[in-house]
């Protein structure tokens, strides 16, 4: 019976036309199915529509569908029950521990007590799913020991032990596991931006590197120019000492080449007059013997040698090392302006923050400080007791810069602010309180108003004031735009929030500090 089983189970793959297995099945529509090429070569021969099996004539030709069942591939799961031709399999049964095709399964379909078995999607090796020690199917997980075991493992090596369903285990772990990898896609993404952020950072390091080297380029040839030009005064004054002194050398040589002529010309009327015996001769010719020439008395007269102008070369030596320095100071103090002028941002009052007494320009660039208060609606951004504004613009990261005139004022506050800053009553100024600021009063008293107050001894009187914050760096820097010099910086500041530009005109003292401040545009320098 089983023989015969198998046989109509095989029979029922096999084309009726080719006789062999069915390459690419189809199904008409009477239900029986044949190899595509078979049955279209067959209808193409014979000139009706007929059924080679059961001979069911069409009307018209009919339209092929495609036959489920299929011969296995590699990684499919075959079907237990076929023999010489395995077809793929569909399910896989937990209690039968077999995979069925699509025709053997229909028993489960069909019948009560089959229908009550497991299936699940088609699976290999199921035998691993059997208890090896008791031949049980593996039913419930073992969370002391982390594994799966059969009822019987209950009352034996798993006793007492935390256990649980499989399909409850599962859910569980499936459910951990999609939260893990939610977590892990997450935490996948921050590193993507995170890597993204870094590129980017290199980009700018990068593009802030070349604008370095072009800067530092700039700087050195500038300083080369410049020594060399001290090089060529320097040659100059040392070829113009050694023509002085070759020059006076050959004066001198020349007086003293005279000199010898003359008084070998004299010794030689000498040597004559002294050849006569006559005595009267001698002494008539005597009376007439040429006078003795003039000669200066050369003890003391010295060429000045190259040697001798050691000292005044050392003294130009010195003159050049300090003009160098101040010139090197000077290009240095230029490329360094040059630089942060680079994040030169627009800047703007914010009429919302100024105090009442003072007078904002219709495009928000200058303000000055008025005799009365206006009447204005109060508002937690306004300062109600100090005369000052901040910026509508905020920085919360990156680098920033700009400019202030501060021309004819006698008393100023510049700087930036924290966001959180108290804006009501009066203000003590120090980075503590999220102020850095530096001040004019009285004229010429500078001050950094740190903790502690730092005394700011300027070489002259800034007219324009420029400000550059480094936010990740914790750097706030003044500087005087005309001379491109540092006037104070603060270091090692902690800044957690927004920080906004800070401006106080302060009070016009009747009149005496009545010039605006003004934001500036920046003009780089060359």
């Amino acid at each position: 019976m089983e023989a015969a089983s198998s046989l109509t189970s095989e029979d029922q793959f096999l084309c009726s036309v080719c006789l062999d297995v069915f390459t690419h099945p189809v199904t008409i529509p009477c239900g029986h199915n044949f190899c595509k090429n078979c049955i279209t070569q067959h209808w193409e021969i014979n000139e009706k529509y007929k059924c080679p099996i059961c001979t069911e004539l069409f009307h018209s030709r009919p339209e092929l569908r495609v036959n489920t069942q299929r011969c296995i591939n590699k990684g499919d799961v075959p079907c237990d029950v076929c023999t010489e031709t395995k077809l793929k399999a569909v399910k896989s049964c937990l209690v039968c521990l077999t995979s069925y095709c699509e025709t053997h399964l229909e028993p489960h379909q069909r019948i009560a007590g089959l229908k009550r078995h497991k299936l699940i999607d088609p699976v290999k090796n199921l035998e691993d799913r059997m208890c090896k020690k008791h031949d049980r199917p593996l039913a419930l997980f073992c969370k002391t020991d982390q594994m799966c075991v059969c009822q019987l493992c209950l009352g034996t090596d798993h006793k007492k032990h935390n256990l649980a369903p499989l399909k409850k285990e599962y859910e569980q772990k499936k459910d951990m596991m999609e939260r893990n990898a939610t977590k892990t896609q997450l935490m996948i993404q921050e590193r993507r931006l995170k890597i993204q952020h870094m590129k980017e950072l290199v980009k700018l390091s990068n593009e802030e590197a070349d604008r370095e080297t072009a800067d530092s380029v700039q700087v050195f040839s500038a300083l080369i120019q410049s020594v060399e030009r001290s090089l060529a005064q320097l040659i100059e004054m040392i070829e113009e000492n050694q023509k002085r002194t070759e020059k006076q050398a050959e004066a001198f040589i020349k007086e003293l080449e005279d000199e010898i002529s003359e008084l070998m010309k004299r010794s030689a009327e000498m040597e004559q007059l002294s050849n006569f015996e006559d005595h009267l001769h001698f002494l008539q010719s005597f009376s007439s013997l040429s006078p003795a020439p003039l000669t200066k008395n050369w003890t003391k007269v010295r060429v000045h040698s190259s040697f001798e102008e050691a000292v005044s070369l050392r003294r130009a030596v010195a003159q050049l090392e300090e003009t160098l320095s101040e010139e090197m100071k000077k290009v240095c103090a230029d490329a360094e302006l040059k630089r942060v002028q680079q994040f030169a941002v627009d800047v703007t009052l914010d009429p919302e923050t100024a105090h009442a007494a003072l007078i904002l320009s219709d495009d928000g660039k200058q303000v000055t400080c008025g005799d009365v208060k206006k009447n204005l609606t109060d508002n937690p951004k306004r300062f109600s007791a100090s005369p000052c504004v901040l910026g509508k613009q905020s920085f919360s990261s990156g680098r920033f810069y700009y400019e202030v005139q501060v021309k004819e004022k006698t008393k100023w506050e510049l700087g930036v602010a924290r966001e959180s800053i108290n804006r009501k009553g009066q203000i003590r100024v120090s980075p503590s309180t999220g102020l850095w600021v530096i001040w004019l009063k009285k004229g010429n008293a500078y001050r950094a108003l740190g903790e502690p107050r730092v005394f700011l001894s300027l070489k002259s009187k800034p007219q324009k004031v420029g400000v550059f914050v480094d936010y990740e760096k914790g750097l706030v820097s003044f500087y005087d735009v005309d001379s491109a010099t540092l006037i104070y910086s603060f270091t090692g500041c902690k800044f957690t929030e927004k920080l906004y530009p800070f401006f106080g005109p302060c009070t016009n003292d009747g009149g005496t500090n009545s010039a605006t401040l003004i934001i500036s545009p920046v003009s780089h320098t060359d």
